[in-house]
């Protein structure tokens, strides 16, 4: 009995040491589950969430904006807060004058080639007039006509009530990702490009408060420039600004050496006419970039093709003069500096984001909306990271679902690649698979060693 329980013993001891070392192969095969991702947090604060609860206006600034549109009275005041909506998220950018002359050639020789196979007996000079105003008349029925928005008192004030909370929600949530992030930046100045209502004076007083001591406005809209003065007075002439040390501009700068911490620009880049247009302002905005440069445009194709050009002019112009060398690197939402997977698949979609806020208390709005939109921020600094040493991040780009003991998680990897990734506890550590339940889109998840029955890509 005594050698049976002995042989029982060993034989015990050794299914123990299999199971260890089974596990040991389990540990190795997925690293990450050896690694505290959590930072100490709850996992569904963990150090990738960047997103935000549903957002209110400020009430002063909620309030300001009410007196305005109740003192404006506009007529039709739902009606053409649609109608603007609509228009400027439909906006495409206008087309260049090469991409025209292009155009016009190609149609020019295809008509003559028809022309041609028709052998027929031509007056050449009056074909040739045939064909031109042909060509003409099919490039003004297709082409885009791109005008520039000019705002009037009555007309801003049909901005405010269409996009005031919109826009704060935008660049609330992408500057969100800087305050996560890199805890320790507490900028003391900030320039706003195209500032509009001032809707970023107001979301980054929202993150950073009174550090902020030079907040400067710049919007060729002198109308727009007004109005956003009233609402930080509270549509008081005679009241003390809500949020202090804002100055209102309606040209950038003219120093290259002046710079700021937080350099921003919202739904502006859109405004510009053409690609060398925006190329200067961005390659302006950076000079004057101190530590981050933060660009947010709408969630559409165009607005994120602008912004990925804005991305390629940072990190591949190389300009003549330069008085800060310190180099541009990207810090949110690309987890790489590679071309935009995004653009080169077959079906091109935008890489977008989305933000729910509750809209202004205006007859057929609902209580709550979502802003659909793209951003970009590069930084000069280096990389401040909330992140665990050894781990890289890939970002959520689009809804988490949510399975029995799974999760589907769509995301842009480090290594400039899109996954369709199915996280389990079992594979991919019960950390990993609490902080992919728990997170959503736009957020960051660390990434996780493939395994070839739950990596697909993201074309399937």
């Amino acid at each position: 009995m005594a050698s049976r329980s002995y042989g029982a013993c060993v034989l015990c001891q050794r299914a123990v040491v299999v199971r260890m070392m089974c596990r040991g192969m389990s540990m190795a095969a997925h690293p990450l589950s050896k690694v505290d991702i959590l930072k100490q947090e709850p996992h569904r604060k963990h150090p990738g969430v960047t997103n935000l609860k549903t957002l209110r206006l400020p009430d002063e600034l909620h309030m300001a904006a009410q007196s305005i549109i109740h003192r404006a009275q506009v007529p039709r005041l739902t009606d053409r807060t649609c109608s603007l909506t609509n228009f400027l998220w439909s906006r495409k950018r206008a087309t260049e004058d090469s991409t025209l002359r292009k155009k016009a050639l190609s149609m020019e020789k295809e008509l003559w080639e028809k022309a041609m196979e028709k052998r027929e007996v031509i007056d050449e000079e009056a074909l040739e007039d045939r064909i031109r105003k042909k060509v003409l008349s099919e490039l003004r029925r297709t082409t885009y006509h791109w005008k520039p928005m000019k705002y009037d008192e009555e007309l801003g004030v049909v901005y405010m009530a269409a996009r005031l909370a919109g826009g704060y929600a935008a660049v609330r949530r992408a500057i969100n990702e800087i305050k996560k992030r890199d805890p320790s930046f507490a900028p003391q100045s900030l320039l706003d490009f195209g500032s509009g209502l001032g809707t970023v004076v107001w979301a980054s007083h929202s993150c950073w408060g009174d550090t902020l001591k030079e907040m400067v406005c710049v919007d060729s809209s002198g109308p727009m420039n007004i109005l956003a003065e009233r609402l930080l007075r509270g549509d008081d002439e005679n009241a003390e600004p809500h949020i202090k040390h804002v100055y209102f501009r309606q040209f950038l700068p003219v120093s290259p050496k002046v710079q700021f911490d937080l350099v921003t620009s919202a739904f502006t880049l859109s405004e510009l006419f053409t690609a060398k247009d925006r190329e200067e302002a961005v390659l302006t905005l950076w000079r004057k970039t101190n530590s981050y440069l933060v660009l947010v445009e709408n969630g559409t194709k165009e607005g994120h093709q602008m912004l990925m050009e804005a991305r390629d002019t940072l990190l591949k112009k190389q300009e003549k003069t330069v008085h800060d060398t310190r180099p541009p690197s990207v810090f949110a939402p690309c987890p790489h500096e590679l071309t935009c997977p995004k653009l080169t698949s077959e079906s091109i979609t935008p890489c977008n984001f989305q933000q729910m806020y509750h809209p202004l208390p205006l007859p057929g709005h609902s209580e709550q909306k979502i802003e659909k939109f793209s951003y970009l921020i590069v930084t000069r600094t280096e990389a401040v990271e909330a992140e665990t040493e050894g781990v890289n991040w890939a970002r959520l780009i689009a809804p988490v679902q949510r399975r029995s003991r799974h999760v589907h998680c769509r995301m842009c990897c480090p290594d400039g690649q899109l996954q369709h990734m199915v996280v389990t506890a079992k594979k991919h550590s019960r950390d990993v698979y609490r902080c992919a339940r728990t997170s959503d889109w736009g957020d960051q998840l660390p990434v996780i060693q493939r395994v070839d029955d739950d990596v697909q890509s993201d074309s399937e």
